[in-house]
């Protein structure tokens, strides 16, 4: 009668264990970290189709987000779905593509994040014109520019469509790592 008492015992405090450690990674998933899939080529050679990554969702309300990170978010034209793109201008700064160079208040940006790419001049925010982003827009491309649908095309992302900062490549394994 005893051990049945025992595990009976223990079989509670194991799911009651298990359901806390549940309501707790449900909360961490909730508030911090997000989990994405990447459907399309528009970062290539960042992340390819089929990359699983992880967010940082709070690093955006704790401080700006800054060029060159690789920023998930809710573009304007479609809030219903998640877009992956680099932050290439914030609010005040002037963006210019030229010649496949990107231009930020008339000088070439440096950041080899960035300018190691060719970015085609496609679209019509920016392109052979300059451009102002607003305060509390952000000016956003993809590192694959000839297959992406970004900034170029449909203009600013407001500052609350930012759904967080992509960190780390979890699948498929030979990928793994932080996202530079």
């Amino acid at each position: 009668m005893e051990k049945k008492r025992d595990f009976k015992k223990e079989t509670f405090n194991w799911f009651k264990s298990l359901f806390w450690a549940f309501i707790i990674a449900l909360f961490i998933r909730t508030f911090f970290v997000g989990n994405f899939k990447i459907p399309t080529t528009s970062m290539v050679p960042t992340l390819k189709v089929g990359d699983r990554l992880l967010s940082n969702n709070i690093i955006y309300k704790i401080r700006e987000p800054k060029r060159g990170e690789v920023v998930i978010f809710k573009p304007p034209h479609d809030p219903k779905r998640d877009f992956v793109k680099r932050l290439i201008a914030v609010g005040g700064e002037k963006v210019l593509i030229k010649e496949g160079k990107i231009y930020i208040n008339g000088e070439p940006i440096n950041d080899p994040k960035i300018s190691c790419r060719y970015y085609y001049s496609i679209g019509t925010y920016g392109v052979e014109n300059e451009i102002e982003v607003p305060e509390n827009l952000y000016y956003v491309l993809g590192d694959n520019s000839i297959n992406s649908s970004d900034s170029r095309d449909w203009g600013f992302v407001p500052k609350k469509n930012l759904i967080g900062k992509a960190l780390f490549i979890y699948w498929p394994p030979w990928r793994m790592g932080f996202i530079k």
